[in-house]
């Protein structure tokens, strides 16, 4: 019953207002634990612009390589745009019937693990890859405490994508994001035991 109760006033929190209008806010750690990775969206709610560049305002506060900021975003919001892209996602189109938004998210390359246009290490262009997937996380958690919820795919046509968006060929397009309210509640996956993934010395 605790339990229950918990749910459902994180829930208000999450998408209720104060009286000033503005999302209530929650905790971080709120924020960690009911983040999920969602294949099933309410179709009846939408999300405006204004809520979209908010989320990115957020995701640009990311750190990044020598500040090289090398990630990019391509918003579908429209019906016919996310319609669009919905073709390129292989089977995670049916997990995404009902997100109101699908972003593409990609980052420059020769940016991030470069010093005077030389690699700065091994790593090289896997950097902007590291940086990017940086911004996403601030992406996807900004999202939680907003009350959205997401789902980061790496199925995709890549291809297809850049000649629907335009993405010039000196971006590496990593992902599409879901964007939408959660339909029901995800079921929470079991982490391993955190001694099996730390070392101390």
């Amino acid at each position: 019953m605790r339990k229950i109760l918990f749910t459902v006033a994180l829930a208000a929190a999450l998408v209720g207002c104060n009286n000033s209008g503005q999302v209530n806010s929650v905790s971080f750690d709120d924020v960690i634990k009911t983040r999920r990775s969602v294949r099933s969206y309410d179709a009846t709610k939408t999300i405006s612009e204004a809520e979209v560049r908010e989320l990115l305002t957020s995701a640009q506060e990311a750190p990044s390589w020598a500040n090289q900021q090398p990630t990019k975003y391509y918003v579908a919001q429209s019906a016919a745009m996310v319609d669009s892209v919905k073709n390129y996602i292989g089977g995670n189109r049916r997990n995404v019937e009902g997100a109101p938004v699908l972003i593409i998210s990609t980052f420059e390359r020769g940016k991030s693990g470069f010093f005077r246009e030389n690699p700065a290490n091994e790593l090289g262009d896997q950097w902007g890859a590291y940086d990017n997937g940086l911004a996403n996380c601030y992406l996807i958690l900004k999202a939680r405490a907003m009350g959205f919820d997401t789902l980061i795919m790496g199925m995709r046509d890549a291809d297809a994508l850049r000649r629907l968006f335009g993405i010039p060929e000196s971006e590496t397009i990593t992902a599409v994001i879901s964007l939408g309210y959660r339909s029901g509640e995800p079921r929470q996956p079991q982490h391993k035991n955190l001694d099996d993934i730390v070392k101390f010395f």
